[in-house]
């Protein structure tokens, strides 16, 4: 165990590096300058010119990649050009903002997709399963920008019980647990059919196995070799699927963000790209590449122990 996690976290500070250069590397390929962004379209050059001078923006790429690599390791992750101010003030705002949306988006999908993939997985092809199954890919099929269009004209505009912004004002109308309804039902509803058809999946695949056979044919209650025997089986694989979940809860839902103007951590990114705000943009990649290799790590250990025929050498 020790060895695979040296090796793991070895493997996550070689894939740190590596991004982080190569985002260093394509924003010197990005259409358009940084300077002329920040001052506007009728700058002049020689305002153009002293403030690439003031922000070092004409020295080599390498040095400057090394100067911002000294900086993070002390704890410096730059100020942000869009938003002037430190790197630090803007990324962990937003992160606890979408760290809020995925945490409650993740305490509803995972016990809704175990029961509803167990249930749907106990009776294979039944009436039950196919409706749970032809909903669960009608869900996953709805594009997120179109499913928050549609709840934002029936809650928000037709009924008006919802607002259809979620800015996370405390001055206004709407409190934040309403400012959040629309977000979490929307992460939910994309993520949840996938998530149930893996749980399902799985326990059909169980349900399957001669050991389940032998359970019956000793008399054993169908609830006894559902819960005895099937339940813990059938959760190995979809185990590891729930933890990735994370990875796109708090890195993969800037459409959410974007739709409902969501002050969270995919929509800073995508403002810091449009604005070519280097220092943001290596900070919160360096970030989400730590949270997908986190919880693949997570993901395999979690692994190893629901199944002890697993050995990691």
């Amino acid at each position: 165990m020790s060895a695979f996690l040296l090796r793991r976290l070895g493997f996550l500070l070689i894939t740190l590096l590596a991004t982080s250069f190569l985002v260093f590397a394509i924003s010197e390929f990005a259409p358009g300058d940084v300077a002329t962004k920040i001052l506007g379209p009728y700058a002049t050059a020689d305002q153009i010119a002293l403030l690439t001078e003031e922000m070092g923006l004409n020295r080599p790429m390498p040095v400057r990649y090394l100067d911002w690599l000294g900086g993070v390791l002390s704890g410096d992750l730059g100020t942000s050009t869009l938003f002037k101010q430190p790197v630090n003030e803007v990324l962990w705002g937003r992160l606890a903002n979408t760290g809020l949306l995925a945490g409650i988006a993740f305490a509803l999908i995972v016990p809704f997709s175990l029961v509803l993939g167990v249930v749907a997985g106990m009776r294979e092809a039944s009436l039950r399963d196919r409706s749970i199954s032809v909903a669960s890919i009608i869900a996953t099929s709805i594009p997120e920008f179109a499913s928050g269009v549609f709840l934002a004209s029936i809650f928000a505009v037709w009924l008006g019980w919802l607002p259809g912004t979620s800015p996370l004002s405390l001055g206004g109308d709407w409190s934040v647990a309403q400012q959040l309804v629309l977000p979490v039902a929307v992460v939910v509803l994309y993520d949840l059919g996938y998530v149930v058809r893996m749980v399902r999946a799985s326990m059909v695949e169980v349900m399957r196995a001669p050991y389940i056979r032998t359970a019956v044919l000793k008399g054993l209650t169908r609830s006894e070799v559902i819960f005895r025997h099937a339940l813990r089986n059938a959760l190995i694989a979809p185990f590891t699927v729930i933890l990735l979940q994370i990875n796109y809860l708090i890195t993969g839902v800037v459409v959410v963000e974007a739709v409902f103007a969501y002050p969270g951590f995919g929509r800073m990114m995508l403002d810091a790209a449009l604005a070519q705000d280097i220092a943001l943009i290596e900070a919160g990649a360096l970030v989400a590449v730590v949270i997908a290799v986190g919880t693949q790590i997570a993901g395999d250990i979690g692994y190893m122990l629901l199944n002890p025929r697993i050995r990691v050498r």
